[in-house]
């Protein structure tokens, strides 16, 4: 199954931050992680973005058991 990777709010709404979820391609595999972890992960996900084993990725792009599906939210702060 590909590992899905979770950062920040995505980790948190998930309580995990890396999983082995089952789908043929990045839709699938996001779907599953939604049923997996719930509303609030659902909640986070339409502002994230999607990498597929470090190169950003579309919704359709397919996935292997070898690849890394990682989610990462937007990022706020920074130096002053």
């Amino acid at each position: 199954m590909p590992v899905l990777r979770l950062f920040a709010a995505a980790r948190e709404a998930a309580g995990t931050g890396r999983d082995s979820v089952e789908g043929a391609d990045v839709d699938a595999v996001l779907r599953a992680a939604v049923d997996r972890y719930g509303e609030r992960f659902a909640e986070v996900l339409p502002s994230c973005r999607i990498w597929v084993n470090g190169d950003p990725a579309e919704s359709g792009h397919p996935v292997t058991e070898q690849d890394e599906v990682a989610v990462l939210p937007p990022v706020s702060g920074g130096a002053r």
